[in-house]
C-alpha cells in the first residue's frame, strides 16, 4: 500500500504516526511516534512533531518549529518560521519531568507570528493573531490580536487576517471578506 502523503527523503518519521492524505513533510523534520496529522498539513524544514501531538487539517508548519507533547492545533493554524511551544512550566536539567507535560490548544484559525513562544497551558481562541516574537504567558481570546513580551492585547481580527475597527455599535466589517463581527461583553464573535 502507498503512502498517501508526501515525505523528503531527508525527513524521519517514526513508526506509530498518523499521517493525513495529502500531507507534505520537508527536508530535515522529524516526526514522531504517536502525533497525528491531519489532511493537506505542510510541515515546513527541520520541524520536530514530538509524540502524541496532534495537528487537525490544514495545518501550516513553517521552517524550525518545534511542537512539543501536549499541543494540540485544530484545523487551519498557521505556526510562523521559529516559533516555538514549551510543555513543562518549570524545567530542570535535573529534574525529570516526562509525564507532567502542560496541554496547550490552539484553536481553529489561529496564526501564530515567526519567533513566537507560547508557554505551556495557555489556550488560544479561535482565528486569534499572535504577532511575531510575542511571548504567550496567558489565554489568548477568540479573535484577539497579541503582540509584545508578555504578550498583550491590541485589537481585534478578521477570520481573513485583518484588523477589524468597530463602530460606535460595536460592529466591525472585515474589509476582504466582508463579514460582520460585534464587540460585546470584551469579545468578538461573527454575526
Amino acid at each position: 500500500m502507498s503512502k498517501e502523503y508526501f515525505a523528503h527523503e531527508t525527513a524521519v518519521i517514526d513508526a506509530g504516526c498518523d499521517i493525513g492524505k495529502g500531507t507534505k513533510i520537508w527536508h530535515f523534520s522529524h516526526i514522531m511516534s504517536g502525533c497525528k496529522l491531519g489532511e493537506n498539513c505542510n510541515i515546513g524544514q527541520n520541524v520536530v512533531v514530538s509524540p502524541e501531538v496532534k495537528l487537525g487539517k490544514n495545518v501550516k508548519v513553517q521552517n524550525n518549529v518545534s511542537i512539543y507533547t501536549g499541543v494540540i492545533c485544530e484545523d487551519d493554524v498557521f505556526l510562523g518560521p521559529s516559533m516555538v511551544f514549551t510543555n513543562v512550566v518549570n524545567p530542570r536539567s535535573n529534574v525529570n519531568r516526562r509525564g507532567q507535560y502542560t496541554k496547550t490548544i490552539v484553536h481553529r484559525g489561529v496564526s501564530i507570528g515567526a519567533n513566537a513562544t507560547i508557554v505551556c497551558g495557555h489556550d488560544i481562541g479561535k482565528f486569534a493573531f499572535i504577532g511575531a516574537g510575542a511571548v504567550v504567558t496567558k489565554e489568548v481570546l477568540p479573535y484577539a490580536l497579541v503582540v509584545g513580551n508578555p504578550a498583550r492585547q491590541i485589537g481585534w481580527m478578521s477570520e481573513y487576517g485583518h484588523r477589524l475597527v468597530f463602530d460606535k455599535n460595536n460592529r466591525a466589517e472585515c474589509p476582504e471578506s466582508h463579514e460582520k463581527y460585534l464587540l460585546e461583553a470584551g469579545k468578538v464573535r461573527k454575526i
